[in-house]
């Protein structure tokens, strides 16, 4: 009897260096890879989106659409280039206005993208109608995808097979074009049990000729028991993985899943002596990269606070880049929390980044002193209707904290009515700074926003994480700061600090405006301190201002949030002590008042 063939589209380029490395990959290194795999068969690629669009920007110094011209280049005119969207926040954090959705599915189709896959991490399915007719009308295919999540043991509400199947209907019944369906499970947590009766009513419903794929990461340890699954209940695709991104934070690796389909009626359609040789290639082009221990393992509380593969390296290499690694167990303890109290929405981004953000803000901060303002507006609704209705209590320290109403309009019809989002206000920053004014940069000043300006006048900061290494004759150096320990290695005007990069200059003796600054900080008057680790993003006062009590002084960024940090009394302003792109410690002295 014939086997059936199942479809494989190959994650490693993307959610894989997501799931490891926090998407900080530099292009030149990975296309040998690319080009191994397609000489190996490989013909379905995830070859960007997501958080690969804008880390493209913030940390790699690179265009993301440059890079997906490059994919394209090395995987071939024919090869099925696939890209991840988030329905109306399309390739960022926030949500965006119709205009700026409409141009994201232009641009990806004008830059080599073949195929969209689109999904709501609310399952909000009005949050994909607009976004999928722009990728259908733009020419590409429309991969539709509803979220999945396990809940933690104790909890219930939303997360079933009826509940899946509901998003699916409604889906069916908005008329939402689409060539594929995908269910997509992000933190792994979907017992293989809620993944057969989901795919199998699917499958009953959308007939034998829709492509029906499933997704999920072996974070919680489970993924080829949910791929099984999933292929025994009729789905015809599955995401798998390259090593060195594979297993643990991302999906299986496709010798894994190979090795476990043998002997039954399923083949994965591959030559596995050349997919090893490819993997070969794959490993010697990131051999330079840190890996972190937490990517390549297994993590059984999962289950108890889903959190994706993606988001988990994402955020403790941020933890360990401001040195508060240490506080990651007591976070991810309080996410169960914050996602019960949350609404259930699914933890993929961006919901997953709000829950660790407000997770972590019960953690640094106590229960519920600081509302997240993402995990706020989350709760008030400005992301659309969460699977179930959020704790009234929080929604009421949301509600106080932000300042903000509680509202039932969609996003889209509450963005496309605020001046500073979409196209217009994007060409103003690109006028302001002196920048031409092309589609591409109306899109990334869009999304990218001040970091995207950066990145077009060329103020962009590496911040790609790769090992610490001798060059050139000289040394790297571990240099110890108030009993912590800091990799540090220095080539020309460069920099590199744990993994960060950054511009410097050396010179012998002690400049005088150094020995200036630190005199101020003996200086007299009340001083303003940083609550946690991060970097300053801004600074809005000089010295000699008034500032009245709850005055914005910086802002702070930490873990993808920006602290507004505010004059604790009426006063004047001292002294300044840190610049924008400073790196603090909690408790270091920022300002002083007088």
């Amino acid at each position: 009897m014939a086997k059936k063939r199942v479809e494989v589209m190959v994650t490693a380029f993307r959610d894989g260096f997501q799931s490891v490395y926090g998407a900080r990959v530099q292009t030149k290194d990975f296309l040998p890879a690319v080009e191994a795999a397609a000489e190996a068969g490989i013909s379905h690629f995830e070859a960007g989106g997501g958080a690969r669009f804008q880390s493209l920007y913030f940390y790699c110094n690179e265009d993301a659409f440059e890079m997906m011209d490059s994919f394209r280049r090395s995987a071939g005119p024919d090869a099925n280039l696939q890209t991840l969207a988030r329905g109306t926040n399309v390739v960022g954090l926030e949500s965006q206005s119709s205009d700026i959705i409409k141009l994201h599915a232009q641009m990806f189709k004008k830059h080599g993208i073949t195929t969209i896959r689109n999904f709501d991490a609310l399952n909000d399915v009005n949050n994909l109608d607009y976004s999928g007719r722009c990728i259908h009308e733009a020419g590409l295919k429309h991969e539709v995808c509803v979220t999945l999540m396990g809940l933690p043991p104790g909890l219930s509400g939303a997360h079933t097979p009826d509940f899946y199947i509901q998003v699916l209907n409604r889906i069916l019944e908005a008329g939402i074009p689409y060539d594929s369906v995908c269910f997509k499970d992000a933190s792994g947590t979907a017992t293989p049990a809620t993944v057969y009766e989901t795919i199998k009513k699917a499958r009953e419903i959308l007939g034998k000729n829709t492509h029906l794929r499933y997704h999920t990461h072996e974070t919680a340890g489970i993924s080829v028991s949910c791929y099984r699954a999933a292929l025994d209940a009729g789905a015809d695709g599955i995401d798998l993985s390259l090593a060195p991104c594979s297993g643990g934070t991302c999906q299986p690796d496709i010798v894994v899943m190979w090795h476990a389909l043998r002997g039954t009626e399923y083949d994965l359609g591959v030559d596995i002596e050349k997919i090893l040789k490819a993997e070969s290639v794959f490993k010697d082009c990131m051999k330079d990269y840190m890996l972190p221990p937490e990517a390549t393992t297994v993590e059984p509380l999962i289950p108890f606070s889903p959190m994706p593969g993606g988001a988990l390296t994402a955020n403790t290499q941020m933890m360990r880049d401001n040195n508060i690694l240490d506080k990651f167990p007591d976070v991810i303890a309080a996410m169960r929390e914050v996602v019960h109290r949350g609404g259930f929405g699914t933890s993929v981004t961006p919901v997953s980044q709000f829950y660790f953000q407000q997770a972590f803000n019960n953690v640094m901060f106590g229960d519920w002193k600081k509302i997240a303002k993402s995990y706020g507006e989350m709760v008030l609704g400005y992301f659309g209707k969460t699977p179930v209705e959020p704790d009234p209590e929080i929604v009421k320290l949301a509600q106080e904290q932000l300042g903000m109403e509680p509202t039932k309009k969609s996003p889209l019809e509450i963005n496309d009515a605020n001046p500073e989002k979409g196209i217009e206000p994007a060409r103003k920053r690109l006028e302001a700074a002196g920048l031409p004014i092309t589609d591409e940069n109306l899109f990334i000043a869009a999304t990218c926003k001040d970091k995207g300006i950066a990145y077009l006048k060329g103020e962009a900061v590496l911040g790609v994480r790769k090992k610490t290494v001798k060059a050139k004759g000289e040394n790297g150096y571990t240099v110890t700061v108030d009993k912590k320990s800091y990799s540090v290695f220095i080539e020309g005007d460069k920099a590199t600090v744990n993994g960060r990069a950054y511009d410097i200059a050396i010179q012998e003796g002690m400049a005088e405006k150094a020995v200036g600054t630190a005199e101020k900080s003996h200086a007299k008057g009340t001083p303003v301190k940083a609550p946690m680790p991060g970097a300053i993003v801004r600074v809005q006062v000089k010295e000699g201002d008034s500032v009245k009590t709850g005055t914005v002084l910086l802002v702070l960024e930490a873990m993808k949030m920006e602290t507004e940090i505010k004059a604790p009394q009426d006063g004047v302003v001292g002294a300044v002590q840190v610049k924008k792109g400073d790196q603090v410690t909690a408790g270091q002295i920022l300002v002083s008042l007088t």
